[in-house]
């Protein structure tokens, strides 16, 4: 059985070979993954490289709903980008080279804003209160996706200084880990957030339901 054919097009779901940073010790492992489109679920599987086969059935080594997920490129370097799932999970991953992290980027976005549109489609009977919850996280969300673009920007502007202070100065270096701190801080926020509105979200139809019965 040949190897499984990576597709990253809108057209059919994206699959193909990925690096996954999995901690400190074991450092960053190949993997497979693969997104279900009409699901909206990233699944991943133990892979060895170039040879191996992604036998029909074979249980997923790990899972990531991209509803409401955050992915963003990494500033580490041209290939890295995370995803942050609403759950609060985060996924570290590396492509090949940089167009085969953008393509993965620019499909995982896809893919989440559908399902993240999905999973705000509300009944018509839904309290105004709630619309507006649902208005407040989409602005929530674009706006982390830009402080992310401004964090990377600070990083690559403190790695490129060399004038009046070097990149290597303690003080920029504090600055620049802080910065990346607060945003994985704030992206865990809004995890807890997104996993709260669900909670309302569900409370609010039950109680819906329970009236019509």
């Amino acid at each position: 059985m040949k190897m499984m054919k990576t597709g990253l097009t809108s057209h059919r779901p994206l699959s193909g070979q990925l690096y996954k940073y999995t901690n400190v010790v074991k450092g960053w492992q190949q993997r497979w993954f693969a997104v279900d489109p009409e699901t909206g679920v990233l699944s991943y599987y133990l892979y060895d490289g170039p040879g191996d086969t992604i036998q029909p059935g074979q249980p997923a080594r790990g899972e990531a709903h991209l509803a409401a997920a955050v992915i963003c490129p990494s500033d580490e370097d041209s290939r890295t980008f995370t995803i942050n799932c609403a759950s609060g999970d985060m996924l570290k991953l590396r492509a090949t080279d940089a167009r085969a992290r953008q393509e993965w980027v620019d499909g995982l976005r896809a893919i989440a804003e559908i399902h993240t549109k999905a999973m705000g489609a509300n009944p018509p009977l839904q309290p105004r209160e709630q619309l507006a919850v649902h208005d407040a996280m989409a602005s929530a969300r674009q706006q982390l996706q830009a402080t992310e673009l401004s964090d990377a920007a600070l990083a690559r502007c403190i790695e490129s200084s060399d004038s009046p202070f070097p990149h290597t100065d303690p003080d920029l270096l504090l600055l620049k880990a802080t910065s990346a701190a607060s945003m994985q801080c704030l992206l865990q926020c809004l995890g807890v957030l997104h996993r709260q509105q669900q909670y309302a979200t569900l409370t609010v139809s039950s109680k819906h339901s329970d009236n019509e019965h």
